[in-house]
């Protein structure tokens, strides 16, 4: 039986980062997934029994449960000056649906989104789902792997619908200035164009401030969630910020694929917002501390490699950049090719510091024989 599938579909390859994990051995050190090796807080994991203990195991209001909408709008007012209303956020299942969500309500067959490149290798497929065009914003070591307002205008073309910023980025460490975000909101309003601005990495941040472009333009939907800063990745809970016109659409997108996110993570998230923060800085000192280790190790290898100032990756750039993965995965060290985040990002190498110095040691030991003269 010939099957036909969705072209949509059949435009986007599964995870090449995930492809590399099913070619380990037993004994490989991982320095390619993007997850924080800590234990979820306590008091958050408290929280989560206590919902199940109480029976809050049932549906939740689609926008997710009113008092954890109120914290998150009181987050955004204090941390990021952006002024969101409860009834114009939405609880998403992760900072995944929330991007799918968007390209979903906002983007028509062969409409232009620019996404950065290197770049999360999630937006160009979204994208691509949605009937869409997935445009490259040029990122460079020269201008610390930001991305600027010119480089986006280079981009720009008349079928522009979105822009995606990340900042902390994933995969290059990247942080955008004031004046870049800046920038990129006249633009956005110039042109009446949709900022997405992913920030789930935006409490891992080094020596530098964030700045979300929501608090300079209403053309924008804030992407965050609770994954990164308080170690949640299974627990799926993430969040939109839009306009309230915005929000109404994003909502039926949500409505008609998930109904409400998990309603324990939603408790759980609550906590994390309302409890003690301490768990946060204390994670980023560590991976700060991990951060540097890392650079001096590979600077022994003769790998240059310019700082990141944000997230848990180092993205450097590799002489024969292919084989040096595959080298180092002989030698059960998991590293992801550049070129699984984009085009410019084929000569690089990303290395995740979300594990142990003591794992991060033992895989630069393992490379040492790749030396680069």
């Amino acid at each position: 039986m010939l099957m036909r599938y969705s072209k949509r579909v059949e435009s986007v390859s599964l995870s090449g980062i995930r492809k590399m994990f099913e070619l380990a051995g037993e004994n490989a050190i991982s320095l390619g997934l993007g997850e924080p090796d800590f234990d979820t807080p306590l008091h958050i994991r408290e929280a989560a029994q206590k919902a199940i203990e109480e029976g809050l195991t049932h549906y939740t209001v689609n926008k997710g449960i009113p008092e954890l909408r109120g914290a998150i709008s009181r987050k955004l007012q204090e941390d990021n000056n952006i002024e969101a209303d409860p009834e114009s956020i939405i609880v998403t299942v992760g900072a995944s649906e929330a991007l799918f969500m968007c390209m979903q309500a906002l983007v028509d067959e062969g409409d232009h989104v620019l996404v950065p490149d290197p770049g999360f290798l999630s937006y160009a497929a979204c994208v691509k789902l949605s009937g869409g065009i997935p445009v490259p914003i040029k990122l460079e070591e020269s201008t610390e792997f930001r991305t600027t307002p010119e480089s986006v205008l280079e981009s720009l073309t008349d079928n522009t619908k979105a822009i995606v910023l990340n900042s902390p980025s994933n995969p290059t460490g990247g942080v955008m200035s004031k004046e870049d975000v800046k920038g990129l909101a006249e633009i956005a309003d110039d042109h009446d164009i949709v900022l997405i601005s992913d920030e789930i990495y935006e409490k891992i941040i080094y020596d530098e401030k964030h700045y979300s472009p929501g608090s300079y333009s209403e053309n924008v939907v804030t992407i965050n969630g609770f994954s990164k800063a308080y170690a949640m990745t299974g627990f799926r809970v993430g969040y939109t910020a839009a306009s309230p016109e915005l929000t109404e659409e994003l909502l039926k997108v949500h409505q008609y694929t998930t109904a409400c996110a998990t309603s324990i993570s939603q408790s759980a998230a609550l906590a994390a917002l309302e409890g003690p923060q301490d768990c946060v800085g204390e994670m980023v000192t560590e991976f700060k501390n991990r951060r540097d280790l890392l650079l001096k190790r590979l600077k022994e290898l003769g790998i240059d490699c310019p700082t990141p100032k944000g997230a848990f990756y180092a993205f450097p750039e590799v002489p024969e950049s292919e084989k040096f993965v595959k080298d180092a995965l002989k030698r059960d060290v998991i590293t992801v090719h550049g070129s699984s985040f984009g085009g410019y990002g084929r000569d690089n190498i990303r290395l995740s510091y979300a594990t142990s110095q003591e794992n991060i040691n033992e895989a630069m030991d393992r490379l040492e024989d790749l030396k680069i003269v």
